[in-house]
């Protein structure tokens, strides 16, 4: 590995002709300037410099080290630079969340990059475990999940609630037990998971997601709510996936008498220092979900 003291001194040698000026410009002294250069030839074990008294030239390895030290030298100041600069709304920012949360915040996090242009965001929908992994496997800067993590390798804190609703389509006005199963539940990847959660809090019929006639399935938060828009049976969703149809004159969505809510965690990697950009990400999340 090169030690960038001893090749800045050199370079600086280089550019400057003399040894004087160079002990000048780099605040050291002369016998210091002669140790960086002489360590980095043993470091290359060959003659970088012609010595002829006070002047010197340069061998042809002096000049290769020289050329591509230079390119060396201001890859490591541009790294510095960035490092140091860290600005707040400059830079990638990868964002994992479940669909529903991420139907209410992916419109609001682009009104945030057009307003800075130098923003980038990755935003992806993915299942809780999916964020969990990846924020663990350092793939993701910052995650939104709706259960505690269970990797010790992943923090959470507690940022909003989000709703559980019971939807069906517009025209249907009473929600008891047997209209629920004469209609049937259109399912999802957490659809048992909500139905388990609002259902058995609400009807004490209920046991089991399976005691419905299932009507139907789809695996795109966008499309869940369509074959519901016709008629076609109902479902439970979080409030955001429902807020964000297009066609809300074709869905009720109803309150039941005992409300039950998802928690929604802020979730990032453990010990991790992160980037001003993605604390602007963060506090941006948190005030639009507050």
């Amino acid at each position: 590995m090169i030690n960038p003291v001893w090749l800045r001194s050199f370079c600086t040698l280089v550019e400057l002709g003399h040894f004087t000026r160079t002990a000048e410009r780099l605040h050291m002294t002369q016998s210091g300037v002669s140790q960086h250069v002489r360590k980095l030839e043993e470091q290359f074990d060959t003659q970088l410099l012609l010595r002829e008294g006070k002047k010197f030239s340069l061998t042809d390895a002096g000049h290769q080290v020289y050329r591509e030290g230079q390119a060396l030298l201001q890859s490591l100041a541009r790294l510095e630079q960035g490092i140091k600069q860290d600005p707040p709304f400059a830079g990638l920012v990868r964002l994992l969340s479940p669909g529903s949360v991420g139907l209410k915040l992916y419109g609001e996090l682009l009104d945030l990059q057009r307003e800075h242009p130098e923003l980038s965001l990755d935003y992806r929908f993915t299942s809780n475990a999916g964020v969990e992994a990846a924020i663990a496997a350092m793939e993701a800067d910052i995650g939104l999940m709706t259960r505690q993590p269970e990797l010790t390798e992943v923090q959470a804190e507690p940022i909003a609630k989000e709703p559980l609703l019971l939807v069906t389509p517009a025209s249907q006005e009473a929600v008891s037990w047997e209209a629920l199963q004469q209609l049937g539940f259109i399912d999802h990847p957490d659809g048992a998971h909500h139905a388990k959660l609002l259902l058995g809090a609400n009807y004490p019929e209920f046991e089991h997601w399976d005691q419905l006639p299932n009507r139907g399935f789809s695996n795109q938060i966008g499309l869940i709510l369509e074959p519901v828009s016709r008629g076609l049976g109902f479902t439970v969703l979080p409030a955001y996936a429902v807020e964000a149809f297009a066609r809300q004159e074709l869905i009720r969505a109803h309150r039941l008498a005992n409300a039950v809510s998802e928690p929604i965690y802020l979730c990032r990697r453990r010990r991790s220092v992160l980037a001003k950009r993605v604390e602007s990400v963060r506090e941006v999340i948190k005030a639009s979900l507050a």
